[in-house]
């Protein structure tokens, strides 16, 4: 029976793990500074290219397995050879990965798929995707275990120990490429030997039945097949997009236009892990509400949580997109400058991001997931041209854009593929799609015109040159003044006065 209790306990578990999210915000802030300073646009680039390349191919043969996974070790936290499946599962995956590369190379293709890459770099970087998927894996144990707290605590060691060792490899000048895929290999598995030592300390011997017969083989595959097989195509096209739209930045512009896009991803990611953790508990409650068959909760709850971490994001990103030259300095150095355009573009991308998971929980939470995976189809396919007319060559009637139009593709497609869900999920809820719509616009504009505004001013009446100062300085006024907007006029925020007046009275 789930009572008060273990609701209070989950609640909490999520609030931790929005607390140690922003705690590590700041040190993963310095990591992110350090390696494209250390590594140079072009070995940046190659490691981005490399990396995103095997994760998109790993993330078409988890096919949101994992996310099942999760489910299945929740309900059923003592059945270890469910574990020992998955792994297997997992180590399967990376064993045909390994045989593709191999064969890939033998087949004469290795210039054609990775342009310029030393086959040492492809397999270095195949097992560093696998091993972030294993450490993954591992978290999402944690989490069903009801271990969220020590798992997060791990989490905050680790990134200390990875910012240590990375700031003695950068003074030391030691951070080349394999010196960096390396690097990480330690840090994922300190991270793995932490929450193995969690799961023995609270009773959980993960290892205990690897021994599985023909016929659990069998019935494991099943059920994940019964689970997965829906999202074949999708996640097919999706890997398909994906794999396409670096390879052709590769092809086209070269390393450094991926050390360029790279490092703006990384920047724009930074908004959204404010809002992600929320986001989860957020899901979890739609899922209740549809499980309950209350539709009512779940608009009430979409009217309530949604436009309102849209803000926040919206706040930071718009921020960001106004000072993307002073923050392309500050994390990667002089050497980057050329990213300055991207990185102001894709720091909308988590925008809409927030629209993008809160929207997909709908349909998942409503088993509209033949209609997601149709939206997510179509838009996948479209963004193939784009890609290709915004970074191809004027020679191949392309606009030659680079990282840049990478940018810009990438954000245009998410902003047209979440509004298409909005649009679907305004039918079901019975909400305004049209005032949603226009919110979003409508916040952007308006934290936009702040950040470029405080921008201005500051720039005008500050006497000190420096990047970081300014952009400090610049941040506190922005706040203030974009609080003080939000007070007298609360819509942006898709709150109400009547809000402010409930928080007053403490209730």
């Amino acid at each position: 029976m789930y009572n008060k209790k273990q609701e209070d306990s989950l609640k909490e578990r999520y609030f931790y793990k929005l607390s140690t999210n922003l705690a590590g915000l700041g040190i993963g802030a310095f990591i992110q500074a350090i390696i494209p300073r250390g590594l140079g646009p072009k070995t940046f680039g190659d490691f981005n290219f490399l990396i995103t390349f095997f994760t998109q191919i790993i993330n078409f043969f988890d096919m949101g397995s994992s996310t099942g996974f999760y489910a299945k070790v929740s309900h059923r936290p003592r059945e270890f050879k469910l574990i020992s499946f998955y792994f297997c599962f997992s180590a399967v995956a990376a064993l045909i990965i390994i045989s593709f590369v191999t064969l890939a190379q033998l087949m004469g293709l290795r210039n054609v798929l990775w342009p310029g890459q030393p086959l040492i770099y492809l397999y270095l970087a195949l097992l560093l995707a696998v091993f972030v998927w294993i450490s993954d894996i591992m978290a999402k144990i944690a989490d069903a275990y009801g271990l969220t707290v020590p798992a997060e605590k791990a989490k905050i060691f680790q990134k200390l120990c990875a910012l240590a060792a990375l700031i003695v490899l950068f003074l030391c000048n030691k951070l080349s490429l394999i010196i960096f895929f390396l690097y990480n290999y330690c840090i994922l598995a300190l991270l793995v030997v932490m929450f193995w030592r969690i799961f023995k300390k609270n009773g959980y011997d993960v290892l205990r039945d690897w021994k599985i017969t023909i016929s659990e083989i069998k019935k494991y595959t099943a059920e994940f097949y019964a689970y997965s097989h829906p999202f074949f195509l999708f996640g097919l096209i999706a890997m398909i997009a994906g794999l396409l739209q670096r390879w052709l930045l590769q092809v086209f512009a070269g390393s450094v236009e991926q050390g360029f896009f790279g490092l703006s991803y990384q920047i724009g990611a930074i908004s959204f892990m404010f809002t992600s953790a929320m986001t989860l508990l957020i899901m979890r409650e739609f899922s209740i509400a549809y499980n309950n068959k209350d539709i009512n909760l779940m608009a009430r709850l979409f009217r309530k949580h949604v436009p309102l971490l849209y803000a926040i994001t919206a706040l930071i990103a718009c921020f960001m997109a106004a000072n993307a030259d002073r923050i392309t300095i500050m994390m990667g150095g002089g050497q980057f400058k050329g990213a300055v355009l991207a990185v102001g573009v894709m720091a909308f991308y988590p925008i809409h991001q927030v629209y993008g998971q809160l929207s997909g929980s709908v349909f998942y939470a409503a088993d509209r997931t033949r209609l997601y995976c149709n939206i997510g189809i179509l838009f996948f396919l479209l963004s193939i041209p784009i890609t290709y007319l915004l970074i191809a060559p004027r020679k191949c009637f392309g606009l030659e854009a680079g990282a840049l139009g990478l940018a810009c593709q990438v954000v245009l497609i998410q902003f047209l593929a979440v509004n298409v869900q909005l649009y679907f999920n305004s039918r079901l809820l019975k909400f305004s799609f049209r005032k949603y719509l226009l919110h979003q616009l409508a916040c952007v504009a308006v934290f936009f015109t702040i950040a470029i505004f405080s921008r201005l001013t500051t720039d005008r009446i500050l006497i000190v040159s420096g990047v970081a100062v300014r952009f400090l300085l610049c941040g506190i006024l922005y706040l203030i003044i974009a609080f003080i907007f939000i007070y007298l006029i609360p819509g942006v925020i898709g709150a109400k006065r009547s809000d402010y007046k409930f928080l007053s009275r403490g209730t």
